[in-house]
């Protein structure tokens, strides 16, 4: 890819993604292969007005070595520097910069028992951490390919041309391009997601209907005190971002504890180097009670019982058939992209800033209101094509979704 084209991507993350403030500091997340995205990435974090980018390196490989020769002793623990370093984020709030590159499958073959309690037995120790910064800095996740995800996603192309045509589509999707200002837009596209949010939260609906021809059959109420959210956030600093890069979709969190009937999903689902494929999750009185999955049952066991909040959803997506992402028509094998070409759920935690009046509220507040708490956050791919949405308020239907698309025109 030329470098034009990954600066201008970088500086994207930066200033719109992340949205740097002067003088503020950057963690930066990346593997280490992609060192030469990472320098450009750094140097555009200054640019932005960094006054210091520290790098979190990474790589598959070795993580999956330490899950295989580490025993679950040592795994689970977090060593007095480590929780230093989240302690010293709680009071320095730095932009959080996620680049995403592993392989779908990459760790595959890893005892699953064996990381599942690992990351139990760590969760209660970071856990404070995590939420004393919710709301308070930014962060953002973006992706740049890996030569065995470009190979993933493309087997028939020999591995530099599948890494080409990776990076082509990633930047197609984040409107990136030779001859356009792609932060520009980006404010059209926020300024698109909001005219959508202004429409839904109007009707402050009861609950949600979801229904498809493969299986879907499923009802989910909301929190009367929530609303709709869509592209980018504003921290309680009063700092705009966007999280995610791309997005699509359009969400809320659900009341805890209340969806009913059987979600099937449209795509595989990558979760922890492992896929989950063709699985159904039926709910009642808002628990996930029954799973089964065609490929990687025992993945969709390990995450349903990570903890008490795993069975219960934390965030509801909408997200057009006719979108960008899913028009192209390729399966990416990553939730950032994938979850943005059809409508979602989510397993686990629940997002505060779907609450009305979050930024004066406590997480505990959040909690009260209906927010699901969980170690996890997973989305899973439930649109379709024939996928009818319908909200109910006071009993009165309104047509959201039909065919997979928006009912209404914007």
């Amino acid at each position: 890819m030329k470098k034009t084209l990954m600066r201008k991507y970088a500086r994207l993350i930066a200033r719109t993604g992340a949205n740097i403030q002067k003088g503020q500091a950057v963690k930066l997340y990346v593997a280490v292969d992609q060192f030469e995205f990472a320098t450009i990435m750094v140097d555009e974090c200054y640019k932005a007005g960094a006054a210091k980018v520290e790098l979190e390196w990474d790589f598959q490989p070795i993580t999956k070595l330490h899950y295989r020769h580490q025993s679950l002793k040592n795994l689970s623990k977090v060593s007095k520097w480590q929780e230093e370093k989240l302690k010293a984020m709680t009071e320095e709030l730095p932009c959080r910069i996620h680049i995403i590159s592993d392989d779908p499958d990459g760790l595959k073959g890893i005892n699953q028992e064996k990381m599942q309690k690992a990351q139990q037995a760590r969760y209660p120790i970071i856990k404070p951490y995590r939420d004393a910064i919710e709301s308070c800095h930014q962060w953002t996740i973006a992706a740049v390919p890996s030569e065995k995800w470009a190979k993933k996603v493309f087997p028939e192309l020999r591995t530099s041309a599948a890494v080409e045509k990776l990076w082509q589509e990633i930047l197609a999707s984040v409107r990136v391009s030779d001859n356009n200002d792609p932060e520009k837009e980006w404010e059209t596209h926020n300024k698109n997601f909001k005219q959508r949010c202004e429409w839904l939260n109007s009707y402050k609906f009861d609950y949600l209907e979801y229904k498809s021809s493969n299986g879907t059959d499923f009802r989910v109420w909301l929190i009367p005190e929530g609303h709709w959210c869509g592209g980018g956030e504003t921290t309680k600093q009063g700092v705009y971002y966007n999280p995610n890069m791309p997005t699509e979709e359009i969400f809320t969190t659900p009341m805890k504890g209340k969806a009913e009937g059987t979600v099937v999903s449209t795509k595989p689902l990558s979760y922890e180097g492992q896929l989950i494929d063709n699985f159904s999750i039926t709910f009642e009185n808002g628990k996930a009670v029954k799973w089964v999955a065609e490929k990687g049952q025992s993945v969709l066991d390990k995450m349903l019982t990570m903890d008490e909040g795993a069975t219960m959803l934390g965030e509801v997506a909408l997200i057009p058939v006719d979108s960008p992402i899913n028009n192209s028509g390729i399966l990416f094998y990553e939730t950032l992209f994938d979850e943005n070409a059809s409508c979602h759920i989510a397993l686990g935690r629940g997002y505060n800033d779907c609450i009305d009046g979050y930024l004066e509220k406590t997480n505990e507040e959040c909690l009260a209101l209906g927010v699901n708490d969980s170690m996890i956050h997973v989305d899973f791919m439930i649109g379709s094509d024939d996928m009818s949405i319908t909200g109910y308020k006071n009993g009165e239907a309104v047509k959201i979704f039909e065919n997979g698309n928006w009912a209404k025109q914007f």
